[in-house]
């Protein structure tokens, strides 16, 4: 492996940008290949056999721009596949979950950890798993959020329909008196402002992809891998399944900078 090599990230759509924009900003002498498989988006609701032949699929695309490391920016693909896909390459791979669960767990001063996420991720309850893990005495309460990710990916960030649809969700976590909150779903940071205002401040809101940007970085040092800047200008790439156009307008809100371009690819044909 070459340490001038990017770093790969990729995500069910558009939601992974946020993982993009930590590592952009813990590293910005890195330079980012990512993929966002916007025609198949959202995994939430689909099977685990699904799941991991799309991510198969991805990390096949991944390899062939020589990455030096994969992030599994999805909460649900880390969650149902990152185990059997990290035995697939010869790179370091990490998903979100386990670097969010470590967090809540060491920001909790009740014990009573929340969880918002998709179906699959929730029904997989590998936060509840992973949580218990370091704290058996810990109380986990999960909410699947289905709605939220049509809304960011909308971009209705701070309409009236959005902190109605929060409010909903939350109030059973509310009433359940978590003192912290996992955003588990790379959508959801996007609605920071919106939880807060919902849940108070005092619940500690756990961002999955600040911890993941964290251990990447640890790693990289570990391995020998982290990038020395030469005076060349970083020129990220960006590549999609469908609609590079959106994609491009939307990357560009988050990441708070004009990518430029993103390129449709047939993400089926690798694998």
């Amino acid at each position: 492996m070459d340490r001038q090599s990017p770093i790969g990230v990729f995500d069910s759509g558009l939601g992974g940008l946020t993982v993009a924009r930590e590592i952009m900003r813990r590293m910005p002498e890195e330079k980012i290949v990512y993929f966002g498989d916007t025609a198949r988006v959202p995994y939430g609701s689909k099977s685990k056999a699904t799941i991991t032949h799309y991510s198969r699929q991805i990390v096949n695309f991944l390899k062939t721009r020589e990455v030096k490391a994969i992030v599994v920016a999805c909460n649900t693909a880390s969650a149902l596949v990152l185990d059997e896909l990290t035995g697939e390459v010869d790179v370091p791979m990490i998903g979100v979950v386990k670097p969010g669960a470590l967090t809540a767990v060491r920001s909790t001063k009740n014990r009573r950890i929340g969880v918002t996420g998709t179906e699959s991720l929730v029904n997989s309850g590998v936060y509840i798993d992973f949580i218990r893990q370091l704290d058996p005495k810990i109380q986990v309460f999960q909410k699947a959020c289905p709605l939220l990710c049509p809304l960011v990916e909308e971009g209705w960030w701070h309409d009236d329909i959005t902190t109605e649809i929060v409010t909903r969700y939350l109030d059973d976590l509310k009433a359940e008196g978590v003192d912290t909150l996992i955003m588990g779903c790379t959508h959801y940071p996007l609605l920071r402002s919106t939880f807060r205002m919902v849940l108070g401040e005092s619940v500690e809101l756990i961002n999955p992809a600040y911890e993941t940007s964290e251990e990447l970085s640890e790693i990289l040092k570990k391995e020998d891998l982290t990038r020395i800047p030469d005076g060349t200008p970083l020129s990220h790439e960006f590549y999609v399944s469908d609609d590079p156009e959106r994609f491009v307008e939307f990357a560009t809100s988050v990441l708070k900078f004009d990518i430029g371009r993103a390129e449709k690819i047939a993400i089926e044909n690798y694998g």
